[in-house]
């Protein structure tokens, strides 16, 4: 059976659990190096990317993380996790794990009254739009070669990003109800 770790550092790994769960997908918190052993994926949700970095860092996890992407390890980030994936971060001093080709921008649309709900195409999940919640939001400013877009806001700024078995989304697909995205990602396992 398939099993997926979700980061339960801080921020919203319930949902990213109960999704999984209704996918019917064994999931397991992780929150020490040790229990990221025999793991098919790994989610990255999304939270505070300060406290996040500064989790990981205290409880060992950012070479465990790092080693297990360059072994193949799926790995899907949501906001906070695109943060945490992404190789460099314009606005901040954030500690990443600098696995994705992508440059961001933290709280790029700005302080929470101005995160927005939009529905968008996402062609790798059909032709029915996707409805995607943007929560204090990064942007994906400068995208690398290896890098290929997954989704876009009608003004063309790429909001979801895959490169290689790395996904990373700016919106956060577990707060909606509609499990495609996450079916996506259990593809690519």
């Amino acid at each position: 059976m398939t099993k997926i770790g979700v980061l339960a550092l801080q921020g919203a790994f319930v949902e990213h659990i109960d999704i999984l769960h209704q996918l019917g997908v064994a999931t397991l918190p992780v929150r020490l190096p040790e229990e990221l052993a025999d793991l098919d994926g790994l989610v990255l949700p999304g939270g505070e990317s300060v406290t996040i970095s500064k989790l990981a860092h205290s409880f060992g996890l950012i070479e465990p993380l790092k080693q297990l992407a360059r072994e193949g390890l799926p790995m899907l980030g949501i906001c906070a996790g695109l943060i945490f994936l992404a190789k460099e971060v314009a606005n901040s001093e954030v500690e990443t794990l600098r696995l994705m080709d992508i440059r961001v921008k933290r709280n790029a649309f700005g302080r929470q009254v101005d995160s927005f709900e939009t529905d968008l195409m996402v062609p790798i999940l059909g032709e029915k739009l996707f409805h995607a919640i943007f929560i204090r939001a990064p942007i994906i400013e400068k995208i690398g070669p290896e890098v290929e877009v997954l989704a876009k806001l009608p003004d063309g700024l790429a909001v979801t990003v895959r490169q290689g078995k790395l996904v990373a989304s700016a919106f956060h697909p577990e707060l909606g109800d509609d499990l495609r995205f996450h079916h996506y990602f259990l593809n690519i396992i």
